[in-house]
């Protein structure tokens, strides 16, 4: 087997954690809960230390789910009948999905506990006095949506084909958020600039098609906007 270049497995890589988007029912909807925990964290502003915290609690969900999915596609491989040892090892694996979101459910409810206002315009006021809260929101946002168009269309990754274009919806909505910060007109024109080209490059080297690139900068463009329209 020839050995793989390093975009090469990093595209391999992002198409394995599709796959498991694509395939498990409940890797669904921990991403989706992940999507959503770490928005509210942002909204209620989190310390660095807790987002980060959060963050690997995440992390270790979603890796354990896609550990059992590939333990279980590697038992079903190995013996295709019913034998009650591959049924043990994957209770078991299943089992070690559950500990590890049951350990998420308790450091949410520690990070949470004392930080949810019971007024949402604090939430709100918090945000904006962190003006950088709002690009990272509108990259999380961005980012599961396109996930969720390449899972929809059931073509390519974030960041290597399929509907819509990743690196066009990350390149403008970068670009949006520089225009929402910035009154320096040379500025938002060079990020204007620099996020033209990479949608170029996209349809240049047939990686993806105009379409999937002018959707990609659209869904960039209007989640920026919203968010920042919403939050300021």
């Amino acid at each position: 087997m020839r050995e793989r270049g390093i975009v090469e497995s990093f595209n391999a890589a992002i198409e394995g954690f599709i796959y498991v988007l694509k395939t498990q029912r409940n890797m669904r909807v921990h991403f989706l809960i992940a999507v959503l925990v770490v928005l509210l964290a942002i909204v209620l502003n989190f310390s660095a230390l807790h987002i980060g915290i959060l963050c690997i609690t995440i992390m270790f969900v979603l890796v354990s789910e896609m550990l059992n999915t590939a333990i279980e596609l590697i038992v079903d491989m190995v013996q295709s009948e019913f034998h009650p040892i591959a049924r043990i090892i994957k209770d078991v694996s299943a089992g070690a999905v559950l500990l590890v979101a049951f350990n998420a459910l308790i450091v949410g409810y520690v990070l949470f506990a004392k930080t949810i206002p019971l007024n949402i315009e604090v939430g709100v006021e918090r945000l904006r006095e962190s003006p950088w809260h709002l690009t990272f929101m509108s990259i999380i946002l961005v980012l599961a949506l396109t996930i969720a168009g390449k899972i929809i269309f059931h073509k390519g990754t974030p960041m290597r084909g399929g509907m819509p274009s990743g690196h066009a919806a990350f390149a403008f909505s970068l670009w949006t958020a520089i225009a929402f910060m910035t009154n320096n007109s040379i500025i938002i024109i060079l990020a204007f600039v620099m996020a033209f080209l990479i949608a170029r490059h996209r349809v240049k080297y047939a990686i993806h098609t105009v379409w999937e690139v002018i959707v990609g900068s659209l869904l960039g463009v209007l989640v920026t906007t919203f968010i920042f329209q919403l939050f300021r």
